[in-house]
């Protein structure tokens, strides 16, 4: 008599015939879809990488998870500093550079993102003008997309320091602290 708690009893497939798991299996994996045998099971454990959305947390592609959304807040930063994010959690920031008829004689950053935690700051993105005469300089403009992770204690802040130079940045929370994945706002 095999008993089927020894662990030396011999590995048993198990055929499963389901139509809706077999064209799963198709959809998620094209590269198998011709390959014809029938889906099996074992009474072995064997570790499994989750393929689909549902295992990153989300039930939308990365791309569509981050999409903007009436949640998403809008900044623009001029010939000042803002604060723009005090929450932790996982941030979109997407920044539009301008600047117009800048004399930067000092070769200071003219704008820039960091992140500050009350006692010290970390840069994250800074425009720099390499002008060292008093001659203006037009640069026009740029954009730059990117994540930022804060913690309890830190904030995300912009600032420009001319009248001249704007920053126009946008933010969206896509992640809470834990890693929770933010889906956009009503999405269902």
């Amino acid at each position: 008599m095999i008993n089927s708690s020894d662990p030396n009893q011999p590995v048993q497939n198990y055929e499963i015939v389901n139509p809706t798991l077999e064209q799963q299996v198709a959809n998620l994996l094209p590269s198998v879809a011709g390959y014809g045998g029938n889906l099996r099971s074992t009474n072995t454990i064997i570790p499994i990488v989750d393929l689909t959305t549902a295992a990153e947390g989300s039930t939308l592609p990365e791309t569509l998870n981050n999409a903007w959304d009436f949640a998403s807040d809008h900044n623009t930063v001029n010939n000042t500093t803002t604060t723009l994010i005090s929450n932790t959690g996982f941030w979109r920031v997407l920044i539009n550079y301008r600047e117009e008829n800048v004399v930067n004689n000092t070769v200071t950053p003219l704008g820039r993102v960091f992140m500050d935690d009350g006692a010290s700051t970390k840069t994250i993105w800074q425009f720099t003008s390499t002008n060292t005469s008093s001659a203006t300089e037009t640069i026009g403009a740029s954009v730059t997309d990117f994540y930022v992770f804060l913690n309890s204690g830190q904030e995300l802040k912009a600032t420009s320091v001319s009248t001249r130079v704007s920053l126009d940045i946008t933010t969206r929370q896509v992640a809470s602290k834990d890693g929770t994945i933010t889906q956009p706002l009503n999405f269902s």
